[in-house]
C-alpha cells in the first residue's frame, strides 16, 4: 500500500508540473541543447553520432529510447496519425523520461526507508519518502532532460538490492548507473564496501551466536544451572546487540567513538581475510565493473567523455565544505535545532582533549581547503543563470574574510552530519560514506549543487529514519516546498536577456 501511495501522490505533482514546464519552456534549455539533439540522433538510428560537448555516457539516451518505444503505440492511437518514431522523440516526451524515474525513485526511497527502519509505521515511511521526493535539486530537474534523476534512481536501486544481498542484480544496476554518469563508479565502490561491511560483521555475529549455542549444548547437567544462566545472558546480550543490524552508533564518548572505529576496521579486515574467497565470489560482479571502468579511463585518457578542457580533474577540497553547508541548510531543523546544538557541545565537552584535537584538525583542514584548494571555474564566474554564481559573488566573496568566517560553519555542518549518521550506522560505514563523498566531489572543479544529490540522499535515508519526529519532517518538507516554489517561479516567470546573445535566459540551479 505504501509504495502505491508514494507513486500515486508523486504523480500528482509530477504530471501537472511537467505540463506547465513544457508549455512555458517548450524548447531545450541550458544543457538540454546538447542532450535532446543527441537523444534524437539515437531515435533516428544514428548511434555513431556523438556531440563532443557532452561529458556523460549515453545511458540516459538508451533509457529514453525504451521509454519512447513504450509510449509510441499509445501515441499513434491517441493522435490517429502515421507519426514516425523519430518524430515522437520530442523535447517534452524526452523530458517525461525523468518524470517516470522520479516516480520510481520515490518508490525506491520508500523501500529503503522500510528496510532501514522496519519498526516505522507504513504511514510515516510514506510521508518520509514523499518529503524526500521534494528535495529541491531532485524535484527541479525532474522536469528537464538532465541525467540527475535517472542517475539517482539507478544508484538507489543498486543500494537497495545490495541491502537485500542480491549482489549480482545490484552490480547490474551499478553498471546502469555508471552508464548514465561515470562518477557513479565511486558510489558503486561505496555500495560494494557497504555490502562487505554488513556481510563480514553479520557473519562474525552469527559465528559468535553459534559458539554460544555450542557451549550451551555441551554444558554438563551438574554445572548446567549456573553455566547456562551465564551463557543465556551472553546470548541475550549478543541478540540485543544484533537485533537491529544498523543501530550500531550509540556511543558514550569520543574515546569510544575512536575505539569503535578501530575495532570495526580490524573486524572487517580480519573477517574479510578469513572469508576472502566467499567475498571475492559474491562481490566479483562489482570488481568486474570497476576493473572495466579503469580500462575505459586508460583508453579514453580521462573520466570525462567530451569538453575535457572545461572539466579537468582538480583538487577542489572546498567542494566538500560547500556540500556540508548546503545539505545542513536544506535540513536546518536537523542540524540547527536546540537539541542538536546541545548534543554537539555535550559531545565536545564529554572528552574534551580528543574532541578539541579533532576540532582543531578539522578547522585547520578547512582553512587550508578554502585558502589553497578553492577553485573559481570560468563557468561559475561568467554564467549568472546559476544560483552558485550569486552564492560565490555575494556570500563567499562578499569580503575577503568571509570565506574564512564560514569555515567553522562548514566544520560544524560536517560534524553534525557524521554524528547523525553514526547513530544509525557503524563508524566504519560512516568513514566509507565520507571518503566516497570526497571521491565524487573533490575532483570536480565546478560548483554544481546537482552533484550533491546522491550523498545528500544517502545521508537523509540513514540519519533521519531514527533520529527525527514528524514535526521535523514537516519543517523539512516546508523548506523543500518553499524553495521549489521560489526556484520554479524564477525559472518560468522571471526570464531575462543577455545583450551579447539572442534568446531568453532563465534562472536555474
Amino acid at each position: 500500500m505504501g509504495k502505491l501511495a508514494v507513486a500515486a501522490i508523486t504523480s500528482l505533482w509530477v504530471i501537472p508540473m511537467s505540463i506547465i514546464v513544457n508549455h512555458i519552456v517548450p524548447e531545450p534549455y541550458m544543457d538540454e541543447i546538447f542532450h535532446v539533439p543527441q537523444a534524437q540522433q539515437y531515435c533516428n538510428g544514428n548511434f555513431r553520432s556523438w556531440d563532443p560537448m557532452i561529458t556523460t555516457p549515453p545511458g540516459l539516451y538508451y533509457l529514453s529510447l525504451a521509454h519512447v518505444a513504450s509510449l509510441f503505440p499509445g501515441m499513434l492511437l491517441m493522435k490517429n496519425t502515421t507519426q514516425s518514431f523519430p518524430e515522437a522523440c520530442s523535447t517534452s516526451v524526452l523530458r517525461s523520461t525523468n518524470a517516470v524515474f522520479a516516480v520510481l525513485c520515490g518508490v525506491l526511497v520508500y523501500e529503503i526507508i522500510r528496510f532501514l527502519g522496519p519498526n516505522l509505521s507504513d504511514r510515516k515511511a510514506t510521508f518520509m519518502a514523499l518529503v524526500m521526493s521534494l528535495y529541491p535539486l531532485h524535484w527541479f530537474f525532474t522536469f528537464l532532460y538532465y541525467t540527475d534523476v535517472a542517475s539517482l534512481t539507478a544508484v538507489l536501486a543498486m543500494y537497495l538490492t545490495c541491502l537485500n544481498r542480491r549482489y549480482m542484480l545490484s552490480a547490474l544496476f551499478g553498471t546502469l548507473a555508471v552508464f548514465i554518469r561515470q562518477t557513479n563508479v565511486v558510489w558503486m565502490l561505496f555500495v560494494a564496501c557497504s555490502g562487505v561491511i554488513d556481510f563480514t560483521l553479520d557473519s562474525s555475529r552469527q559465528k559468535g551466536k553459534q559458539e554460544v549455542n555450542q557451549e550451551l549444548h555441551q554444558s554438563s547437567d551438574r554445572e548446567g544451572t549456573t553455566l547456562r544462566s551465564n551463557l543465556r545472558k551472553r546470548k541475550s546480550d549478543i541478540s540485543s546487540d544484533t537485533s537491529d543490524r544498523f543501530n550500531h552508533g550509540q556511543t558514550v564518548s569520543s574515546t569510544k567513538d575512536t575505539s569503535g572505529l578501530l575495532y570495526d576496521v580490524y573486524a572487517v579486515i580480519s573477517t574479510s581475510w578469513n572469508m576472502k574467497w566467499r567475498i571475492l565470489i559474491k562481490f566479483s560482479p562489482f570488481i568486474f565493473v570497476v576493473v572495466a571502468f579503469g580500462i575505459f579511463i586508460l583508453w579514453n585518457g580521462g573520466i570525462v567523455l567530451g569538453a575535457k578542457e572545461a572539466h579537468v580533474v582538480s583538487l577542489h577540497f572546498a567542494q566538500i565544505m560547500y556540500f556540508s553547508l548546503v545539505s545542513a541548510l536544506f535540513t536546518a531543523p536537523l542540524h540547527f535545532s536546540v537539541n542538536q546544538l546541545r548534543n554537539q557541545f555535550q559531545k565536545l565537552h564529554r572528552n574534551w582533549p580528543l574532541s578539541l584535537l579533532l576540532t582543531v584538525v578539522a578547522l585547520v583542514a578547512g582553512f587550508v581547503s578554502v585558502q589553497f584548494f578553492s577553485l573559481a571555474h570560468p563557468y561559475l564566474l561568467a554564467d549568472n543563470r546559476h544560483y552558485p554564481f550569486y552564492l560565490w559573488r555575494r556570500i563567499i566573496n562578499a569580503h575577503w574574510l568571509m570565506k574564512y568566517m564560514l569555515v567553522p560553519v562548514y566544520v560544524y555542518s560536517w560534524f553534525s552530519i557524521l554524528t547523525l549518521l553514526a547513530k544509525a550506522r557503524r563508524k566504519i560505514w560512516v568513514l566509507v560514506y565520507f571518503l566516497a563523498t570526497c571521491g565524487v566531489l573533490v575532483p570536480t572543479p565546478l560548483i554544481e549543487f546537482r552533484y550533491y544529490t546522491i550523498p545528500f540522499y544517502l545521508f537523509m535515508l540513514h540519519s533521519c529514519v531514527r533520529s527525527s519526529g514528524l514535526a521535523t519532517w514537516l519543517l523539512i518538507g516546508t523548506i523543500f516546498v518553499s524553495i521549489n516554489v521560489f526556484t520554479m517561479v524564477m525559472f518560468l516567470f522571471r526570464p531575462f536577456k543577455w545583450s551579447h546573445e539572442d534568446g531568453v535566459q532563465r534562472f536555474i540551479w
